[in-house]
This record gives structure tokens, C-alpha cells and sequence, in this order.
């Protein structure tokens, strides 16, 4: 019988997206120009590609460059049109559900009051 490996399953879908992000505090979900976004108010978090293949999310401008050369295989800088925000993307068939939720909570936190982000461990 051969041996059979456990381990963490790359690659997540809008499905898990949903479930993580609609479970953060005030989040509300759109469809904007076939993007599905999630959003605190009018602030965008995270943003799912209209083929499903990335995710855009709020991310420090500062540290992105970083993010991206240190795993230019995970993470890619965002569009132009949103290189003045503070905002960066990610192929999802590179990232398990642990990492989706780290980067979700994170771009959450950057849009709701400290008050609202100590309510999520």
C-alpha cells in the first residue's frame, strides 16, 4: 500500500474567500465590473479576478516589494491602475486556507477601527 503524505493542500476558491471574509465584522460582499469584492463600507479589502485565478488584498504599498520578490511564484504586484494603493495580489492556486486567512484578516484590519480588529483573534 503506498504511502500516503498529509499535509496542507494548496490552492483555494472564491468559496473559501466567501467564508472567511464574510465571517470579519461589517463585511459586505459586491460584484463590481465582474470583480467580487469585499468591502467595509466603501473600502475594498479583497478583490477576486473574474476568472477566479487571483486575488487582489490590502497590503502595506511599503512592504509589497518585498512580498513580491521574496515569492514572485505566490505574490504579484498590483495592476497600475492601483499601484497608488495600498494593495497587492496573489495567484490562489499557490496558497492553502491558513495563508487565505492570515492575508484576509490582515487586509481587514487595515479598514475597520482598532475597537472592531481586537474582535478577531
Amino acid at each position: 500500500m503506498p504511502a500516503v503524505t498529509v499535509g496542507c493542500v494548496k490552492g483555494v476558491d472564491l468559496e473559501d474567500i466567501r467564508a472567511i471574509a464574510l465571517a470579519l465584522p461589517r463585511t459586505e460582499e459586491h460584484l463590481i465590473r465582474d470583480h467580487v469584492k469585499f468591502r467595509i463600507r466603501s473600502l475594498v479589502y479583497a478583490s477576486v479576478s473574474p476568472d477566479e485565478t487571483l486575488m487582489g488584498f490590502g497590503f502595506p504599498k511599503e512592504e509589497r516589494v518585498a512580498l513580491v520578490a521574496a515569492e514572485p511564484e505566490k505574490f504579484l504586484m498590483p495592476v497600475r491602475s492601483d499601484e497608488r494603493y495600498n494593495w497587492v495580489r496573489v495567484r490562489l492556486a499557490e496558497i492553502d486556507e491558513v495563508e487565505l486567512r492570515e492575508l484576509l484578516v490582515e487586509a481587514w484590519r487595515m479598514c475597520v477601527p482598532k475597537k472592531v480588529s481586537a474582535l478577531v483573534p
